[in-house]
């Protein structure tokens, strides 16, 4: 576990990753409701001589778990472009299956635990470290080298690095932005209307203001800070590093050169945070249905997310909103979890990994395909502005996340958004500070029991605590003593003394 300083600071001046979603987990996840599972065409047993077929003759159909929103009814036709694309480039298909974005957390715990058949797996940070110790997931160190050099090749070093678990490679990162900046985003005509100054807004408490004034021109039926469940309020615990464990109230400030693990519920920044949450709850400003609430509505008037420059036009398509301000409020950021904040992993029980990488190795080289996964069917959804470079969307339906796929150095830029908003990113990556644990994540091999034990404490309280339903000031003490009977303080110690170890 140990490695050097100079290769953890290395890894925030060697990256420069792309981006193309909008939000992840801030604005992307507007437009969904119940899991569809629509299977792609898998009559054709026909290949050419570069396509890879089984025993039999055919065409082999993997079956990839995603998140993603409601089902169009041009989802299936989609995919059979897609897939008489990839039989011919690559013998391989895809049956591309959607976890809505409010059930993705049960659904995936449901298909792991029971061994449901997969071949690849969308995941990430708060859940991918426990996939592997579950042995879930292939180790594919080896094999994405031998098999797919020339997907190895095109994601840096130091980017598989921060995916790997115990030194080995379980999965493949999407490739995007190395770093993490926070937005918050208001639907122009509130700005205009109740003349919101953006650039004085940079702290919880500075969206007061603004918040009241929105609701009192609005209405009683109006809520300013609409949430919901899943989020709460996004980024609310940027500040502090994780441990890659995904599972906020173990962690280490970003900034704190001692690297003293805490429990960060306890912690007076927080705590005022939560205070404030929840006066927007019971003023109206939040929405009160939101610890209940699986998903947003569209057209909301303000959201937390994490973007870059020229996301607006995407939170905009997908939200139906004409025009969407955004202030940067936090970041850029590197932390390991960044990195895990997007993977792709392939079933160890899957008798096509090969074939998956190989498929994997396709989303990240060829933009034709990537465009296709990312913004759906030409001409339905989408229209080519310039070749594979550029495009225009023409609906907002298309229910794949594009963060959850692959890198978007090959992937076109949408109509409206900045001429240079790839070098935009890439400044955001260079100027990122970086966390105190960049580099380490969290061997949770001897605590499995504990890290399962309060993860689930967690989840019975997150949703009200983190929507302001619930008064800090007396529950907070209430989830830290639950917390700590569920394992909190042996894993706090374990994680002290791995952390020491590490950066000794």
């Amino acid at each position: 576990m140990k490695r050097s300083l100079k290769l953890i600071s290395t890894l925030c001046a060697v990256m420069l990753f792309l981006s193309v979603l909008a939000g992840c987990g801030g604005g992307s996840n507007s437009n969904s409701s119940s899991s569809s599972n629509t299977p792609s065409d898998t009559s054709s047993n026909t290949s050419t001589d570069n396509s890879t077929t089984t025993g039999s003759g055919e065409i082999p159909t993997l079956v990839w778990w995603t998140i993603g929103g409601q089902i169009p009814d041009n989802f299936e036709k989609a995919v059979e472009a897609m897939n008489e694309y990839t039989a011919e480039k690559i013998g391989v298909k895809v049956d591309i299956k959607v976890a809505s974005w409010g059930e993705w957390d049960t659904k995936i715990n449901t298909i792991v635990n029971t061994g449901e058949p997969f071949d690849i797996l969308f995941t990430n940070v708060s859940k991918y470290n426990q996939q592997v110790t579950m042995g879930a997931l292939a180790d594919i160190t080896e094999l994405v080298q031998s098999e797919t050099p020339e997907l190895y090749n095109f994601i840096p070093e130091k980017v598989w690095d921060g995916t790997k678990v115990d030194g080995k490679i379980y999965a493949v990162p999407t490739y995007k932005d190395s770093s993490m900046t926070q937005y918050w985003v208001f639907d122009h005509k509130y700005v205009d209307k109740y003349g919101i100054d953006l650039s004085n807004i940079k702290t919880l408490k500075d969206l007061d203001k603004p918040f009241h004034d929105m609701k009192a021109g609005e209405g009683k039926s109006f809520y300013p800070l609409p949430l919901t469940q899943g989020d709460g309020f996004n980024g609310f615990f940027n500040r502090y590093d994780d441990l890659a464990l995904g599972f906020p109230p173990v962690g280490v400030k970003v900034d704190d050169a001692s690297r003293q693990v805490v429990s960060v519920l306890e912690q007076q920044d927080i705590m005022d945070e939560l205070k404030i949450l929840h006066q927007w709850y019971k003023d109206g400003i939040i929405n009160p249905d939101a610890p209940t609430k699986p998903e947003a509505d569209k057209g909301r008037p303000f959201f937390s997310a994490q973007g870059f420059p020229g996301a607006d036009i995407t939170w905009q398509i997908n939200e139906g909103v004409e025009k969407y301000d955004m202030t940067q409020v936090y970041g850029p950021l590197y932390t390991t979890a960044t990195i895990q904040g997007s993977l792709n992993g392939i079933s160890a029980n899957s008798k096509y990994k090969k074939e998956a990488l190989k498929y994997l190795e396709l989303v990240n080289t060829d933009p034709k395909l990537r465009n296709m996964l990312a913004f759906g069917e030409e001409g339905v959804d989408y229209v080519k502005v310039d070749g594979e470079k550029v495009v225009e969307r023409i609906s907002d339906t298309w229910p794949l996340a594009a963060y959850t796929q692959g890198t978007f150095f090959n992937m076109a830029t949408t109509k409206g958004a900045p001429e240079d908003q790839w070098q935009q990113v890439q400044k955001l990556n260079e100027q990122a500070t970086a966390s105190a644990l960049l580099g380490f994540s969290l061997d949770t091999t001897n605590l499995q029991t504990e890290v399962a034990n309060v993860k689930a404490t967690w989840d019975k309280y997150r949703y009200e605590l983190l929507t302001g339903a619930s008064d800090p000031e007396k529950m907070v003490p209430k989830i830290v003593e639950e917390l700590k009977k569920a394992g909190m303080d042996t894993i706090m110690k374990a994680a002290q003394e791995q952390i020491d170890a590490f950066f000794q």
